[in-house]
């Protein structure tokens, strides 16, 4: 079912197409490499073009707090104009949240409540780090999402890649350019590219849950940020790329257990997905030009694939606007001020000791339960603790992946078919692996 093998019949390497459909795949999808995944520096800051340009947006002023502003009024109110508020328990509960996230936007106009709560970790750090970048970035990337993957780009990587990613990953070829996506850009552009090619057909509910929840990572910004806090720039290269190992290492470990080896190989609607081909031995080019090619041909108008994308970007802004605020907001108190990501950290506890952290091992367990409410706070939890135990947080709160502060709203905004449930206990596998893995690297390469 997941894959088509090119018969000598075919003669894929003698296939012309015609010089205009060669022009439009190389002019757009050079376009979709371009804003995605080419580093360029303005004004002394390097990063991708979608990038910038949700930062020259925000330095209008007060348009952030403006937008942010529409986005969690209406994203709150839409589940009941829609009366989809109460589908299920999880439904009804984000809805609650959705609409709390409008009190919580109140405050933030206003800056009320305690003093405690405007620390620059807190309040701030959700709505102008999280939810004012994430919001902008969903719709901004998705008008130029098309360029990526339209036009033929994933059909002539993932001809290549398969081969890798199938054995390994369990997922077509073309995951890799959401596994790029996610480190190059972020989560959300990730999640946004998944949640496209699920509803199109071309990933199975298994794959597309198996990279929702294994390739989404934070950015390697995020990751700078993680490594200048926790001291790390020194050995910047050694924690990239280690990281970067560990946690796709620990992604072919969970899709193999309990619950992403139970999901549906079937597709969006109960279909079967799209196979890629399989190209026979000494025809791998051919058949990924061919692929790319009749992708390319077979794409609609540009205008249309731009429209088509942005509805689909601002309505997933709306779904993960009001969670990102609410939900991360109070998974922050939660940590701060109540005893819940102490006893989380009971469960990491027994794996702590075993590998050898003795007196530190609490602090490192409590700070592996706190970053299912942000990927940051696992650095603040252990900003005074020995360098190994410095460098396996900053790590795991990388290879972990999910937490509730955004890229869990995220993933349950998006057409997958995941449950909560399974998205936890996914999290604690990930978080259980990670430390096995990372303790050994860190203690050989990083301290």
């Amino acid at each position: 079912m997941d894959e088509i093998v090119v018969s000598r019949n075919e003669a894929v390497e003698q296939k012309t197409h015609d010089p205009k459909v060669v022009a439009k795949f190389f002019l757009l999808n050079l376009v979709g490499i371009f804003m995605f995944f080419i580093p360029v520096t303005i004004n002394g800051a390097k990063s991708i073009p979608i990038d910038h340009i949700v930062t020259a947006i925000r330095a209008v002023p007060n348009f952030g707090l403006v937008y942010a502003g529409i986005i969690v009024v209406l994203g709150a109110a839409l589940p009941f104009v829609r009366k989809t508020w109460n589908k299920d328990k999880v439904t009804i509960i984000f809805s609650v949240f959705k609409v709390l996230a409008v009190f919580v936007y109140i405050m933030v106009v206003f800056h009320l409540g305690p003093e405690s709560i405007w620390a620059p970790d807190m309040l701030p750090f959700v709505f102008n780090k999280v939810v004012i970048p994430v919001t902008l970035l969903v719709p901004v990337g998705a008008v130029f999402l098309a360029f990526l993957i339209n036009y033929g780009l994933m059909e002539f990587v993932g001809v290549f890649m398969r081969p890798i990613m199938r054995p390994i990953w369990k997922t077509p070829g073309r995951s890799a350019i959401d596994a790029v996506a996610s480190f190059v850009g972020s989560y959300s552009v990730g999640l946004l590219i998944t949640n496209r090619v699920y509803k199109e057909g071309r990933y199975s509910t298994k794959e597309a849950c198996i990279i929702a929840t294994g390739f989404s990572t934070v950015s390697a910004t995020f990751m700078v940020v993680v490594a200048k806090t926790l001291g790390l720039m020194g050995k910047w290269n050694a924690y990239f790329w280690g990281t970067l190992v560990i946690t796709f290492i620990v992604t072919a470990l969970t899709t193999r257990l309990y619950p992403l080896n139970h999901k549906s190989d079937l597709s969006y609607g109960g279909k079967p997905p799209v196979p890629e081909r399989v190209a026979e031995k000494g025809k791998l080019f051919a058949t990924a030009w061919d692929e790319g090619l009749t992708a390319c041909e077979n794409a609609g108008g540009i205008g249309e694939g731009i429209v088509k994308n942005f509805k689909d970007g601002l309505n997933l802004a709306l779904s993960i606007g009001p969670t990102l605020l609410s939900i991360g907001f109070f998974g922050l108190l939660l940590a701060a001020f109540t005893p819940v990501f102490d006893i989380i950290g009971y469960l990491f506890l027994p794996f702590t000791k075993l590998l050898g952290f003795g007196p530190e091992a609490a602090m490192l367990a409590k700070g592996c339960a706190v970053s299912l409410a942000e990927m940051f706070l696992p650095a603040s939890i252990v900003a005074n603790a020995s360098p190994l135990v410095q460098a396996v947080a900053a790590i795991v709160c990388v290879s972990e992946i999910l937490f509730f502060s955004a890229s869990i709203p995220c993933i349950l905004s998006t057409d997958i078919e995941i449950k909560l449930k399974d998205i936890l206990i996914i999290w604690v596998e990930r978080i259980i692996l990670s430390l096995v893995l990372a303790t050994p690297f860190a203690y050989f390469f990083l301290v």
